[in-house]
């Protein structure tokens, strides 16, 4: 079994119960949530939008490998509506689940790259899993999460 740390975010919809109906499939199809950070509002990060964001962590237990987990992830955004811009930009979206950690495994592959290669940029991520997780190392930068906020 593995632990990975997911950022979860939504700024359409019914924000809350977006992120509850995500922390719930995930936890009926990858395995046990063992924390779930508090919700966090933020601003759109990346594009211009009048819609704010919900952003949380999600830290659980896996027997899925990490591709297999992004499969899963992305078939539940998919699953609740999510859709993506045909030129890759950024855009309003019903759910958003990223990888972050998986263990301390470190992969670059065309489909994946573990870490996420920008969570340590990006305080919308980084506080929710700070919260959740502040001892955590990061297996790139060798310091807890807590410390690269």
């Amino acid at each position: 079994m593995a632990i990975a740390y997911l950022a979860l975010g939504t700024n359409i919809g019914n924000k809350r119960r977006n992120m509850i109906m995500a922390a719930a499939l995930l936890a009926e199809r990858v395995g046990d949530v063992l924390a779930l950070s508090g919700f966090y509002e933020t601003e759109p990060w990346g594009f211009q939008s009048e819609n704010t964001f919900l952003n949380a962590a999600l830290q659980l237990e896996t027997s899925l490998s990490p591709l297999e987990l992004l499969k899963t992830t992305q078939e539940i955004e998919i699953e609740m509506g999510r859709t993506q811009k045909s030129n890759g930009a950024y855009h309003d979206r019903i759910i958003d689940i990223d990888i972050l950690l998986y263990d301390d495994l470190v992969l670059q592959t065309p489909e994946l790259t573990l870490p996420h290669p920008l969570m340590h940029e990006r305080l919308f991520v980084m506080e929710p899993l700070a919260e959740i997780a502040p001892n955590v190392i990061h297996p790139v930068f060798k310091k807890p999460v807590i410390s690269l906020l």
